[in-house]
């Protein structure tokens, strides 16, 4: 008959447990020969003695017992022990527990940077007097189930926005925690939103707003009038194109934020580049009465990066030269090599000799729709989105842009870009 796996590891189970209880076996049936040999018992209770003896042998014992589940094994681990403090020093975000008098118990170290002038035993209510946080502080320790968090604003040293949640610590405690979820930059990002929608919004209505008054002149007074015609009809074809320059650049740079960072290994001829974007602008610059200067160094110009993204940062800053510093009658671009102790890769600056830009607006020019004077840049066709597209691509090439201007001494446009 074939010895199924069942009944031979039930055999080795029962000889491993014999087998640790030998020395018990050993010593159990010396002490009953002993008792035998000299009280004179019957063969029968000697064998009866020998099997109790054997059967006590084979049943488990506590050594055996395993743990019963996650719980022991985390025990077991000793993780129990680990305090209130440390687990609050692993939250990144701001967190504060308390007691049921609103008293400050631990505050982690990311709620000591964030608050300062923590300390135990203060009071939460003292610290944090906004209404929103009192409600929450009341609902929590009154028992309720807050159905929602609440948002905190913290003035002091700079101003942040929190979403605050708070709740019980383990059952019957009598501790509480607060958390402080920061919420600044997403906020932000919703008002750059908001306000990149008012504004683009702004700038297609205003276009579409003279197109439908021209329209309706065009269907009423104006009818029969072709001098008036063909005004309006040129004023709306304006227009038109205001709009459509107004949507590419909308798409440029919504294609800019969806693209991935630029793969390693492209290089860019800057001297190649920037001589195509100069051809491509030289009727403008006629059309203005500019001249285009240009001050190359020797040798190679390459640096990583795209070159049709680094040819629109060029034909941006050159175009704008071209329009807005008309007065000076010419404009430079130069590029030069950084040199040792100061910033390292290659600069390329664009500078006119036009009527400048004010102190004031330098730090906000690169903004969206931001312009230094709203009605000559419609007269120049322009968007207020140029730019901003300047400053995303060479945010993509890991390069920066500065600007130097002295109002009634033109302006100057330093691209640095990053050598290989």
């Amino acid at each position: 008959m074939v010895e199924t796996s069942a009944e031979r590891s039930t055999k080795q189970a029962f000889t491993a447990r014999l087998w640790r209880s030998r020395w018990v076996l050993a010593a159990g049936t010396v002490a009953v020969l002993a008792v035998y040999g000299f009280a004179g018992m019957s063969v029968y209770v000697l064998v009866l003695a020998l099997a109790v003896l054997i059967a006590a042998a084979m049943l488990p014992v506590d050594v055996e017992r395993q743990p019963a589940g996650p719980a022991t094994a985390i025990e077991a681990s000793g993780l129990q022990r680990l305090s209130g403090e440390y687990l609050a020093a692993a939250v990144a975000d701001p967190l504060i527990i308390f007691d049921r008098t609103a008293t400050i118990v631990h505050a982690n170290a990311a709620a000591f940077a964030a608050f300062g002038g923590l300390a135990p035993g203060m009071s939460l209510s003292l610290k944090f007097r906004a209404p929103e946080m009192q409600a929450l502080l009341d609902g929590i320790l009154s028992g309720e189930v807050a159905a929602d968090a609440v948002d905190y604003t913290e003035k002091l040293p700079v101003e942040r926005t929190y979403r605050v949640s708070a709740s019980s610590v383990g059952h019957a405690t009598d501790l509480y925690v607060l958390v402080f979820k920061d919420q600044s930059e997403t906020r932000r990002i919703d008002r750059m939103r908001a306000d990149f929608i008012a504004n683009a919004s702004h700038e297609l209505r205003t276009p579409l707003a003279s197109i439908a008054g021209f329209i309706e002149t065009l269907r009423g007074p104006a009818r029969n009038d072709p001098a008036a015609r063909d005004q309006f009809l040129q004023i709306m074809q304006n227009q038109t194109g205001r709009m459509a320059r107004l949507i590419d650049d909308l798409l440029s740079l919504s294609r800019l934020e969806m693209k991935p960072y630029l793969k390693p290994g492209t290089e860019v001829d800057l001297r190649q580049t920037i001589d195509s974007v100069i051809d491509s602008l030289a009727p403008l610059a006629s059309e203005n009465g500019v001249v285009i200067e240009r001050d190359y160094p020797d040798g190679p110009l390459s640096v990583p990066g795209d070159r049709d993204e680094l040819f629109q940062v060029f034909e941006n800053l050159l175009e704008n030269a071209c329009k807005y510093g008309q007065s000076g009658g010419h404009v430079t671009v130069s590029i030069a090599r950084g040199e040792a102790g100061q910033q390292p890769g290659i600069d390329v600056t664009i500078r006119d000799y036009g009527p400048g830009i004010a102190e004031e607006h330098i730090p906000r020019i690169t903004e969206r729709f931001y312009r230094v004077d709203v009605e000559n840049s419609r007269t120049q066709k322009g968007t207020g989105l140029g730019l901003s597209i300047v400053k995303h691509i060479l945010t993509r090439h890991n390069a920066r842009l500065s600007i130097r201007s002295e109002v009634g001494k033109g302006a100057a446009f330093t691209v640095n870009l990053p050598a290989r």
